[in-house]
């Protein structure tokens, strides 16, 4: 895998994009311009890599969309050695995101075949996760909680309860929640039992998976 000097003029055309879009946060628009997002996808998809758009990738699920992971990544307002659960590993690309943004990346897949495939391909482009889980994302990871931050990136129909009680205070959940169409939600905890909610318009994600086992 070679990342040239062509993909890496795509990527600064890919972050030109999305500051367009509305991304401020100069340490998302690095990480997206630093990452070699050809590596995440197929080598039939190479060309589309830059592009702002989700593709599709093993089990059925797809490399979000460059705009959606950094409007995400910008939500959490990561801090270096901010320690972040990730809800759906997916290809990695996310997680990479996280990584270049100093946090101390947990991260949770309920497919085995990308479980496999993204725990042996990140580490050998140089990116390491403090854990890598095959798991339900529903269920958090108490063992590791409370967490700074915690992103979801599948839709889920509702937002668990879990999730929010493994947040630290003053931590924050970013979770599109819906059936079809997913309303990007962001829950800061303000206390034990006291939750900020906002709202941030319209997206398109593949369902999040529960283990009905």
């Amino acid at each position: 895998m070679k990342d040239t000097f062509k993909h890496q003029g795509m990527r600064q055309q890919l972050v030109d994009t999305l500051v367009k879009k509305g991304i401020k946060d100069q340490n998302v628009l690095k990480a997206i311009n630093k990452i070699p997002r050809h590596f995440f996808m197929d080598s039939g998809f190479i060309d589309h890599a830059y592009q702002d758009k989700a593709f599709p990738i093993a089990a059925d699920q797809t490399i979000s969309q460059p705009y959606t992971v950094a409007f995400q990544s910008e939500l959490l307002q990561i801090q270096p050695g901010d320690k972040v659960l990730e809800i759906g590993t997916g290809s990695g690309y996310q997680t990479a995101v996280l990584l270049e943004l100093g946090a101390k990346v947990y991260s949770i897949e309920r497919q085995q075949e990308l479980f496999k495939k993204t725990s042996k391909f990140l580490p050998k482009i140089g990116y390491r996760a403090k854990s890598l889980i095959f798991g339900d994302g529903y269920k958090g990871l108490p063992v590791e909680a409370p967490f700074q931050s915690i992103i979801v990136t599948a839709g889920a129909p509702y937002v668990p309860n879990p999730l929010l009680s493994q947040l630290t205070i003053g931590g924050r959940l970013v979770i599109p929640v819906g059936d079809d169409v997913q309303v990007m939600t962001m829950f800061i905890r303000k206390g034990p039992k006291e939750f900020e909610k906002h709202e941030f318009g319209d997206f398109r994600f593949v369902p999040m998976l529960e283990d009905k086992n």
